[in-house]
């Protein structure tokens, strides 16, 4: 595969691999080919929407969580939409319905209020109630949608069998950056919750956190539990990953600014964890660094930091074989999902622009971001 040459790309930018994004959906679509579900691309985790015709060659379509994604998936994909939110905002209901195929409700009140509007569209919708299994294996409480007191999903204590009626799906979503064995357990639990009203749903959302296209990931056990699930209920079942269709796609390329010393050497560059990468701060994660390795393993060791004025805005210490200097420019690696979607301007500071790669085109600009991009968010 050849290289990308990242000296000819703006700094910073993010730029996404089209044909690691290619193998990345064509793996997905083995697994849709093998046993007849649909994998939807969760936009919470990657919306770059220049590459949604490719990814809808691939994928049955979009989910979304507000208006704006379901509205960004209908028209730059233009296959199935789907949505969930905790809950609905009336004023934005008719609308967010005229774009969507299938909505899922976190609990009953919000079907009891919605579902005449949804019975009056004058089009197909299908609708589905969110379970909570009350059973998850995430230590990050941030990202376990199952914690305790979660308001996400029903529980089966408040699961009212008698408000079914026009319901046509379930929706659980119990997982994080997780392997098949995990869904396994879930299943379990599910089954023994809610197996009595599978039998009477048309599908059942297996939701997200499936890191479906990691190298260790077991696709031949979760092809096993889609087969079992749909052959036992008769029922569809659809997958919604976000992080898996872009994962290991996208690079995110920087410029070191300048280096100073407090205690260890320490190197700003024109990124910013807090504004570029927020999961750095926030999961916690560490990125990896093309030509770099932990702190103290190669002869030259520095923290990196943003150029916000945030103390805390520090990516992580990384040690390389030759020191570093203004204008060195360094790769991040894994930068394509939960960093375009969660980037922000604090400070003013500018976005990264947006590029894609792929053999036939070469390197293409896709967004560069202006002022204006800045003053337009506030008034």
């Amino acid at each position: 595969m050849k290289p990308i040459d990242f000296s000819k790309v703006p700094s910073p930018s993010y730029v996404v691999d089209e044909r690691l994004l290619t193998k990345n959906l064509e793996l997905l679509k083995s697994i849709q080919d093998r046993t007849g579900c649909r994998i939807l691309l969760a936009l919470k985790g990657f919306s770059m929407h220049s590459t949604f015709p490719l990814v809808g060659e691939y994928l049955a379509g979009i989910t979304a969580s507000s208006l704006h994604e379901a509205r960004l998936g209908y028209e730059k994909m233009g296959k199935e939409v789907h949505v969930y939110a905790p809950a609905y905002i009336e004023h934005e209901m008719d609308e967010l319905l005229g774009y969507v195929d299938h909505v899922v409700f976190n609990s009953f009140n919000q079907w009891a209020q919605f579902k005449d509007k949804v019975k009056s569209t004058g089009k197909t919708i299908e609708c589905g109630i969110r379970v909570n299994p009350e059973y998850s294996e995430i230590e990050t409480a941030l990202y376990d949608p199952c914690y305790t007191n979660s308001r996400l999903g029903t529980t089966l204590a408040n699961f009212d069998k008698s408000q079914l009626d026009g319901i046509d799906g379930l929706h659980f979503h119990a997982m994080c950056e997780q392997n098949s064995d995990t869904l396994e357990r879930i299943i379990e639990v599910v089954e023994e919750k809610f197996g009595d009203v599978l039998h009477q749903m048309k599908w059942l959302n297996f939701g997200g956190g499936h890191h479906i296209t990691r190298e260790d990931y077991d696709v031949e056990k979760l092809v096993n539990i889609i087969n079992y699930v749909q052959e036992k209920y008769n029922l569809l079942v659809y997958l919604e990953p976000g992080e898996a269709v872009a994962l290991n796609t996208g690079y995110l390329v920087a410029t070191v600014l300048d280096i100073q010393e407090n205690g260890m050497d320490l190197a700003i560059l024109d990124t910013s964890a807090t504004c570029h990468m927020p999961d750095v701060l926030e999961m916690p994660y560490r990125p990896m660094i093309i030509g770099s390795s932990q702190a103290n393993e190669f002869a030259h060791t520095y923290r990196l930091g943003g150029l916000t004025c945030l103390a805390g805005d520090v990516i992580g210490d990384y040690s390389f074989e030759q020191p570093l200097k203004p204008g060195d420019r360094l790769v991040f690696t894994d930068m394509a999902h939960y960093s375009m979607v969660k980037n922000h301007m604090f400070n003013g500071v500018n976005l990264p622009s947006i590029v894609s790669y792929n053999d036939e085109e070469g390197i293409k600009i896709i967004r560069e971001f202006k002022f204006e991009d800045y003053s337009g968010r506030l008034s």
